[in-house]
């Protein structure tokens, strides 16, 4: 990884590149090392914004009210935003939260878009013995960070119940993250232990691919998600989806396509997975459906909407510094 200093000195060789806009992808350091090379090249700057921090940081920084932690995060954020030429926000979610939070920056709504090229069909034999699974059961799947607000604890709740009705359902959670340990603790005192299984981290490529296709039904209900990319990459391999619709998952799920939402509410979360449990038929028209629809958020089309924006940012001088509402900016919705 190259350092700010690092970078910095070869400000010069970049110079020389005659760079049209600099594009920031991540705030702190990345921030505003960017933010000078741009003023020093008086060149455009956009950013990509997509991290919720004001309900990320309470989780790790319990020792600090949360009023406190919310404010500072949405000053910082501010701050940051406001200073650049345009902002890339993955969801309407996010771009509604930064309007709240003052940012007058123009904004343009372009997702993470999916290398479909590299989704191949996985081999849900395979997964289940390398990870001594009865490939008989029914499997639920939960793909990514193991953090605390990705509201997995909700997910085992919903084990809970449903192993009433399904006895040998079984959750899979692949993904490693600081919750795991707390998460474990509560499988043991719901008395789940034989109906949950933690696999770990698994890089993306064939080992990931068959994960997502071992499952019958991909499960999903952060409230933080500013995109919830996983729910599409399951789509991609054919996975049904259950997922609760909050901040940027709406985006995806309002289509209606490939997945049923739930609401937060253990008793309806399960029942949506125990109809897609007792009936193979919707399970691969829902899958089929999803399918197709995971098509529309191709890389290739996110890419097109962001280089019209550079094309439009390129075009116009550096705002560097905000004074007043900036006018609406949104290639993503034009096209």
């Amino acid at each position: 990884m190259m350092r700010a200093g690092t970078l910095w000195h070869q400000r010069h060789d970049i110079a020389a590149w005659r760079p049209d806009i600099i594009h920031i992808h991540t705030p702190f350091v990345a921030h505003y090392l960017g933010m000078k090379l741009a003023r020093r090249l008086d060149i455009p700057v956009v950013e990509t914004y997509h991290t919720y921090f004001e309900e990320y940081l309470f989780h790790y920084i319990p020792f600090l009210p949360r009023r406190l932690l919310r404010q500072v995060a949405r000053t910082f954020t501010r701050r940051q935003c406001n200073a650049v030429d345009g902002l890339i926000v993955p969801s309407t979610a996010m771009q509604r939260i930064l309007q709240d939070y003052g940012v007058r920056s123009p904004m343009s709504i372009i997702p993470t878009g999916l290398a479909l090229k590299d989704f191949q069909r996985g081999d849900r034999r395979r997964f289940c013995a390398e990870h001594d699974i009865d490939q008989n059961r029914p499997i639920l799947m939960h793909i990514g960070r193991v953090a605390h607000e990705k509201n997995i604890r909700f997910l085992l709740e919903v084990v809970e119940e449903l192993s009433t009705r399904v006895p040998d359902v079984l959750l899979v959670i692949a993904g490693e993250g600081p919750a795991r340990a707390h998460l474990q603790q509560l499988t043991a005192e719901l008395g789940i232990e034989n109906n949950v299984h933690f696999i770990g981290y698994l890089e993306r490529g064939p080992a990931l691919w068959n994960c997502y296709s071992a499952a019958d039904v991909f499960t999903f209900a952060s409230r933080t998600e500013t995109q919830g990319l996983v729910l599409l990459e399951a789509m991609a391999l054919g996975v049904p989806v259950v997922s609760t619709a909050r901040m940027g998952t709406h985006d995806i799920l309002d289509a209606g396509r490939g997945a049923i939402v739930a609401r937060e509410e253990v008793e309806d979360f399960a029942d949506k997975v125990g109809q897609l449990l007792d009936n193979a038929g919707f399970r691969a028209l829902l899958g089929n459906e999803g399918r197709h629809y995971a098509r529309t958020w191709s890389s290739e089309r996110m890419t097109a909407k962001l280089l019209r924006l550079y094309e439009q940012l390129a075009r116009q001088p550096a705002r560097l510094h905000v004074t007043g509402p900036a006018p609406a900016m949104d290639p993503a919705r034009r096209g």
